[in-house]
């Protein structure tokens, strides 16, 4: 599914061709998302759209009155088009836009959200326990260590518990143990604090290379101009099923939490 880079990838390509506009029209052609979509969407005309951000895994566009707070689910996508370009199967939403373009929302599997609120996105009630961003100043090796000293659980769940550290996921979470050279299995509590500070700035450059090459494509994301992730050539364990890349040794796979986990035996301890 769409994690941190790819939602944070939208942004980017959404952000200056929506930034400032008005919304002309909206029109719901599919309404039953993950959630029902806020019943204030279809009366959104009118009313401009001031910024785009990002939290973990949600995009949230501030209008002039009220919020948007989005998420991509497991499948979705956002484009952006000329208006009257015809609608694609599975475009669920889509906004016109005073510009002349539209922002087209595409969700086969619809397990995205379209919600509205009138009060601070950050405190809803999605957004308000979410852990702290892996490219912010909160997450480091001090931080990472006070969560994990009395856990047992693996060092790989650790990485993907929203309430820790939000929009890693499972292929991010992968490679950055492979980087950082710590097998996902291992128990959180049994990592020292400095092999932890580098798993932290492991994650963040995972993560910023992701973005810098505008996500990973395995399934069905692509940017809002259409194209798709290309990180994933530089995938390094995830999805390989030969040799390591570094070493030459057969990567392995396990099953954790129902998640696929790749790792190589030589090069993470």
């Amino acid at each position: 599914m769409p994690e941190l880079p790819e939602v944070e990838t939208t942004r980017r390509g959404i952000q200056d061709h929506v930034r400032g506009q008005k919304i002309e029209q909206v029109i719901l052609r599919e309404t039953r998302l993950r959630w029902p979509i806020s019943a204030e969407v279809p009366n959104l005309k009118g009313r401009h759209i001031r910024e785009v951000s990002r939290r973990g895994k949600y995009l949230l566009m501030r209008l002039d009155q009220g919020h948007l707070i989005w998420h991509l689910g497991m499948s979705g996508s956002m484009r952006i088009l000329p208006i009257g370009s015809a609608a694609e199967n599975h475009e669920h939403v889509e906004f016109q836009l005073g510009n002349g373009q539209a922002l087209k929302f595409r969700d086969p599997r619809r397990f995205g959200a379209l919600l509205y609120c009138h009060e601070d996105p950050l405190q809803h009630r999605l957004l308000r326990q979410l852990g702290p961003e892996p490219l912010g100043e909160e997450f480091d090796a001090d931080y990472l260590y006070d969560c994990c000293r009395k856990r047992n659980a693996a060092i790989k769940t650790i990485l993907m518990n929203s309430h820790i550290v939000v929009g890693v996921g499972n292929i991010y979470a992968s490679e950055a143990l492979f980087l950082a050279g710590i097998r996902p299995a291992r128990a959180a509590r049994r990592i020292s604090k400095p092999r932890l500070g580098k798993l932290v700035n492991a994650v963040r450059d995972t993560l910023s290379a992701a973005i810098e090459h505008g996500g990973t494509t395995l399934q069905d994301f692509t940017q809002a101009d259409g194209k798709p992730g290309y990180f994933r050539h530089e995938l390094q364990v995830y999805g390989n099923k030969g040799a390591c890349k570094v070493c030459g040794q057969p990567v392995k796979h396990l099953m954790q939490a129902q998640r696929s986990s790749y790792y190589c035996p030589e090069c993470q301890s």
